[in-house]
């Protein structure tokens, strides 16, 4: 199966910000400039937000636990996020966006495709308009962008990431299908650890091992997934860049400083969490029906729990029931909480679960 010429005609641009919360503290505060930097929580129980290209030289990275950070890396320097500056720098480079495209698509604060097919200054090469963005970025925040191009999403998200940081790179039609073919699954954006786990164990190490399965084969073992990997492994993906592309769930957790062992004070922590939730979704008139409870014991092991309702969940009341509910089936614990949260989603009849979490302690 060859690229769709229609898909080939796109020009898809994926902007990723380098290492961006990171960058903003070392922009904003000189003595952290060429200095490891975690932007996130120092205490036992904190975790980093992100890291800076200095401290990720030492194997810090995102979502790793403070205490680990700061043993691989004994010199970093914690510095507490300020998730208002970076709204307010993601709106500056949000509208040096719109000076070439209205197709765009926000994934984060520092992340975005923008389908340049048509646009605004009528630059009929998409690299180049990558490098304006980058150059315009640079300009007016000080800080640094990378960007993928390519003719679909799924490979200027994987091409965004070649040449960083501060870098582009461009996957054409002519040798999209071979980059996929020689990519192990691994790296694919959406791949998971478990899924790629699971892949290895069947056999598929790389994108011509992913090819070579059928599609029947596939939805056997990966189900309505089955047909996204049949065929991103021949470089197709057809998916528009959807400028307002809805919200699926909303959800808010938090990491305890001590390990919870006991119902009621788990009980007490879900309290303010679906309170949180139902503020959001209901400032933003969302009415979901799924209620999802997440918990990490401390030995890291993650579990969901979920119960859909067959109308929207009304009032913060319900949202809660449900949530202690959920809480009070997993009772006696097997081991002790080191987390817990709460996500609301099927909103207007949506039944996918893509979490956007809400920033609390980290």
């Amino acid at each position: 199966m060859s690229v769709d010429p229609a898909q080939q005609a796109r020009k898809i641009i994926h902007v990723d910000m380098d290492a961006f919360y990171a960058s903003v503290e070392q922009r904003d505060n000189p003595e952290l400039r060429g200095k490891p930097v975690a932007v996130g929580g120092s205490a036992a129980r904190g975790v980093v937000a992100a890291a800076s290209y200095e401290a990720r030289a030492y194997g810090v990275r995102s979502a790793l636990p403070s205490v680990t950070a700061k043993r691989r890396c004994p010199d970093l320097i914690f510095v507490s996020p300020r998730f208002d500056v970076y709204r307010a720098v993601s709106g500056q480079i949000r509208e040096i966006f719109t000076e070439h495209t209205d197709l765009i698509e926000p994934l984060s604060l520092d992340e975005a495709y923008l389908d340049v097919t048509s646009n605004k200054q009528d630059i009929p090469i998409a690299t180049e308009i990558a490098a304006m963005i980058r150059a315009r970025i640079k300009d007016v925040t000080g800080l640094n962008a990378s960007a993928g191009i390519s003719y679909c999403k799924f490979l200027a998200k994987m091409a965004s990431d070649l040449n960083k940081p501060n870098g582009q790179a461009v996957i054409t039609p002519r040798n999209g299908p071979a980059f996929v073919e020689a990519l192990a699954v691994k790296k694919f954006h959406g791949v998971g650890p478990s899924t790629a786990a699971k892949m290895e164990r069947l056999g598929i190490l790389t994108g011509a091992d992913l090819k070579a399965k059928s599609l029947p084969w596939l939805q056997e073992h990966f189900g309505k997934s089955g047909a996204w990997y049949h065929n991103i492994s021949r470089g197709i993906d057809n998916r528009p860049v959807q400028p307002d592309r809805p919200r699926k769930s909303v959800g808010a957790e938090d990491t305890f400083t001590v390990d919870i062992f006991d119902l009621d004070p788990a009980r007490a922590e879900i309290s303010p969490l679906a309170a949180k939730v139902w503020r959001h979704c209901d400032g933003k008139g969302l009415h979901g029906r799924t209620v999802t409870l997440k918990v990490k014991y401390a030995d890291f092991q993650i579990i969901t729990r979920s119960r859909t309702s067959s109308t929207p969940i009304g009032t913060l009341k319900d949202l809660e029931a449900i949530s202690q509910s959920l809480l009070e089936a997993l009772f006696p614990t097997p081991k002790a909480i080191r987390l817990l949260g709460v996500t609301l989603s099927s909103f207007n009849g949506d039944e996918e679960a893509d979490a956007d979490q809400l920033e609390l302690q980290i």
